[in-house]
């Protein structure tokens, strides 16, 4: 399906000193930039623009940014004008107190599943042509897809769904949240099968609102689209003693676990590829 040591070797890179923690505007920010698009283009995706970067500029704190998010492209195989957006964001909190906080878990996890999506498409085509968005500006105020939506580059109208991944690589209890299945008509009974046949890992649907537990509903870059009334699914753990601390380190990050989540994050966007929209 995808090569699993280089999902880890991807997560280990991003999450590294080299890149500063990744905040928005800084050198770490840039480098991480360079590194998905390189990823990108050996895996030979496409540029949604002529280039891959789509900057934009923002205040933030009574502080102005300019913010950059990655966009590639892949083609449909036979619903090429209706598209999928699958995301992640890269930002991170940059260096704080002479300290790197270098965001494994939050979110070098959920880019590197992006890449991991492109190496999967490279043998398996999609049939809705799906737009490989690493958002900048996500810890700022999910600035760099609240700017996407606003400059889809592709119509609006034809972005059909989002999937969104952020904090996707340690659990516990083996748990993994889903939100959003309420979005869409098919969804709930479709990832309720998907869900029961886990055995690796807990899918647990929920987080939405219409439970006990927390609304996870704006909590990450899905809440753009939701806005827009696109529907959406956002994979992620719980909360963790290490979010957002510089403790966010790749040797907390859970393997086995993370590479079952792929995995069944590949296989739930499979299901939502079928769906006619």
């Amino acid at each position: 399906m995808f090569d699993a040591d280089v999902l880890l070797s991807d997560v280990k890179i991003l999450a590294s000193d080299m890149f500063e923690g990744r905040k928005t505007g800084t050198e770490g920010s840039k480098k991480a930039r360079n590194y998905i698009i390189n990823q990108f283009e050996t895996l030979e995706v496409k540029p949604l623009i002529s280039a891959f970067e789509q900057g934009f500029d923002f205040s933030y704190a009574n502080q102005k940014y300019t913010g950059t998010n990655v966009l590639g492209i892949i083609h449909g195989a036979t619903k090429p004008e209706e598209y999928i957006v699958t995301s992640a964001h890269y930002d991170h909190l940059g260096i704080q107190n002479s300290t790197v906080y270098n965001g494994a878990d939050d979110n070098a996890s959920g880019v590197s599943a992006l890449l991991a999506f492109a190496q999967y498409f490279k043998k398996n085509p999609p049939k809705h042509s799906v737009i490989l968005a690493a958002f900048d500006a996500e810890e700022l105020g999910l600035e760099g897809s609240k700017y996407y939506v606003k400059h889809p580059i592709v119509s609006e109208d034809k972005i059909v769904f989002n999937i969104n991944m952020d904090m996707i690589s340690r659990s516990n209890n083996s748990e993994l949240f889903i939100v959003g299945a309420k979005t869409h008509k098919s969804l709930e009974a479709l990832l309720n099968e998907v869900a029961q046949a886990s055995k690796k890992v807990k899918l647990t649907l929920g987080h939405d609102g219409s439970d006990n537990l927390e609304d996870w509903t704006y909590s990450s870059d899905h809440a753009s689209f939701y806005r827009k009334e696109i529907p959406f699914l956002y994979f992620g753990v719980a909360d963790h003693k290490d979010y957002h601390k510089h403790t966010d380190d790749y040797d907390k990050i859970h393997p086995d676990f993370y590479k079952e989540v792929v995995r069944q994050i590949i296989l739930m966007f499979n299901k939502i590829d079928q769906i006619t929209f």
